[in-house]
């Protein structure tokens, strides 16, 4: 039986990581078999591309479409090598961000043609969607504090996307409420401005009725 493909998204600072690790060690507590991945990286081969997206100095003066390139080659690689073996494994595989955030930050957010977008993304993953897509939503103002807090603290010093201005998040945050009316039934918003348990309990009543054996 095939496994259970489920995304975080949202903008920087709404606490994916953290709901992600709470979420995925639930679903091992109640007997599931659970990969816990991230974009872009994932693999050996993404986590090279990684870097250079978010890290390396080179990256500085990448254009929008060698991003939109670069993103895509790691999803594609991470599709192929991990995502669609663990399926059909029949494994829950939780992944940080996946094709939305590339709408939501190369398309909306860069102002890349959505068009394009849509084509290069769907070269990437053929075939392969999520089932369910989480979206932890905070607003701007929040999203600012706690990415200044993220930076100072050294955890993501460098990173090309936390650096970004307001225009370009409000561009993202926007993308986001877009792409969740495209698909309200794969995508469920989550208020990430609770405390961690009860942003983790909501995300339970969204993911509960799509485990196999649902948990009363």
């Amino acid at each position: 039986m095939r496994g259970l493909f489920i995304t975080f998204e949202g903008t920087e600072g709404a606490g994916k990581t953290t709901q992600m690790d709470l979420l995925a060690k639930r679903l091992r507590l109640n007997g599931e078999r659970v990969r816990s991945i991230r974009e872009p990286g994932g693999t050996a081969i993404g986590e090279e591309i990684r870097h250079l997206l978010k890290h390396h100095p080179a990256g500085r003066g990448m254009d929008s479409e060698t991003e939109l390139f670069l993103i895509n080659a790691s999803r594609a690689q991470l599709v192929r090598e991990v995502i669609r073996p663990a399926l059909a494994a029949g494994e829950i595989v939780i992944c940080d961000r996946f094709y939305d955030s590339t709408v939501a930050y190369q398309g909306h957010g860069r102002g890349l043609n959505l068009e394009v977008v849509q084509s290069v993304i769907g070269h990437a993953v053929g075939e392969t969607h999520p089932d369910l897509t989480l979206l932890l939503q905070v607003p701007l103002d929040v999203s600012e504090s706690r990415r200044a807090a993220r930076m100072t603290g050294g955890m993501e010093s460098g990173d090309r996307f936390d650096e970004a201005g307001r225009d370009f998040f409000t561009r993202v945050e926007q993308g986001f409420e877009s792409i969740r009316q495209l698909y309200p039934k794969r995508i469920r918003a989550v208020d990430a401005t609770d405390s961690v348990e009860i942003v983790h309990e909501n995300i339970w009543e969204h993911v509960n009725p799509f485990l196999k054996d649902p948990i009363a």
